[in-house]
């Protein structure tokens, strides 16, 4: 079992609930009037997209994914894999596409290229947390609540070996004591 503990706190419970609702007020907006299909990218942004469309003011439809490109270590094994696709079908339909952190990108720019072949409407994205690698992949992200240094963060949902996500708070990893890795 890891050392790995929380550390530092970056965002903490109010601040995170202030800008799901700046987030929500924003895309009730921009998506008055039309068809939305929120898609939450599966098992980090989980309380992320919870607190997010119920704080949106326009219906909804609401469908999941799960990808996987970390398995239990801290950076993107660089491959990335379709563990549950969509329920329905995503042509002509307004696609927001809900995400917990964008990191190296890697993970997102498959997503989108797969969700863009299937033809919808639109194709946006609102992430919870953005890393300075993402910049670099050149991904636009339309809605994003925060700009976060290259660390790897626990809480709210994104966790380190499945530990972690029920912290209502985003914190840094403290490595603590891991034995060294062979």
């Amino acid at each position: 079992m890891s050392d790995a503990r929380p550390g530092e706190v970056l965002v903490s419970p109010e601040r995170l609930k202030e800008r799901v609702d700046e987030l929500a007020l924003e895309i009730s907006g921009d998506y008055r009037g039309r068809d939305l299909l929120v898609v939450g990218v599966l098992k980090g942004a989980v309380f992320f997209i919870a607190d997010l469309v119920r704080q949106l003011d326009i219906p909804c439809e609401l469908d999941f994914m799960a990808v996987s490109s970390y398995g239990s270590k801290t950076h993107s094994s660089g491959v990335v894999r379709i563990l549950k696709d969509l329920d329905s079908p995503i042509a002509g339909r307004n696609v927001l596409v809900v995400e917990d952190v964008i990191d190296s990108g890697l993970t997102l720019s498959y997503l989108l290229r797969n969700l863009a072949s299937r033809e919808p409407a639109s194709l946006e994205v609102c992430t919870l947390l953005t890393k300075p690698g993402h910049r670099r992949r050149g991904l636009d992200t339309r809605y994003v609540g925060f700009d976060l240094e290259d660390v790897y963060v626990v809480g709210y949902g994104l966790d380190h070996g499945e530990r972690f996500r029920h912290l209502p708070y985003i914190a840094v990893l403290d490595p603590g004591t891991d034995p060294p890795q062979a």
